[in-house]
């Protein structure tokens, strides 16, 4: 008798069987973006909190004259090389009319002129002066009305002698030589604006100004003193 074996499976006709296709959301991609949700949210929340905060802190103090200065470019109490040649060249031109005149060559001239009209530049425009309203008396009380309100009660009499010599403490006053202008002789006038826009013809600007350039420059008006007295020119 025979011994028959196991039927053989049949094969199932159709497509082989796929692997199962995995979501898009893998454990890789999860990682990714709660790393980015706690970056984002975090940031967003620093960034509402530093808003909070700033909206919340007292508003800043003014800055002075001085602090602007720094803060600027274009410093218009700094040194300024070109200015400073010209105001040379001025004093040596002044030294040669006045030795010309003692030899009876030409006729002295007086350095300091008052034009009609106020310059400009800088953006503005030259200015017509109105007559006889300047007030060098008024301006050297007002002088040193500011000069004291500085902590410079001491160097009154260098800051008298320096404008006189410069301008008489007329805010009109010129250079026929230089164009410097003002009472502390700003070359050019208009680096005054940053004191006040009334740099032309307001004496008290003019004088903010100037005790800002002589503290900037020379630290006190006797060492500006002393530099024009050395050089001719401050």
């Amino acid at each position: 008798m025979k011994e028959h074996s196991a039927p053989r499976p049949r094969r199932t006709a159709g497509k082989p069987v796929k692997a199962k296709k995995q979501g898009w959301l893998t454990p890789m991609r999860a990682v990714v973006l709660g790393t980015v949700a706690v970056v984002l949210v975090g940031g967003g929340s620093f960034t509402v909190y530093t808003a909070i905060q700033n909206a919340s802190a007292p508003p800043p103090a003014p800055l002075s004259l001085d602090d602007l200065s720094k803060m600027l470019g274009d410093d218009p109490f700094g040194a300024d090389p070109e200015a400073d040649i010209l105001k040379a060249q001025a004093a040596q031109a002044l030294k040669e009319n006045q030795l010309a005149a003692e030899r009876g060559k030409r006729k002295r001239l007086d350095p300091i002129v008052i034009p009609t009209e106020a310059p400009g530049g800088g953006g503005f425009d030259p200015q017509q002066l109105p007559p006889g309203t300047a007030n060098p008396t008024g301006n050297k009380a007002l002088g040193k009305q500011m000069l004291d309100a500085r902590g410079w009660a001491d160097q009154w009499g260098c800051l008298e002698k320096l404008w006189m010599k410069e301008s008489g403490w007329n805010e009109r006053a010129m250079n026929r030589y230089s164009g410097a202008y003002g009472i502390p002789q700003s070359l050019p006038g208009h680096k005054m604006a940053s004191a006040g826009n009334d740099w032309q013809t307001n004496a008290a600007t003019q004088i903010e100004w100037g005790l800002g350039y002589i503290k900037g420059r020379y630290g006190t008006p006797c060492g500006a003193w002393g530099h024009s007295q050395a050089k001719g020119w401050y």
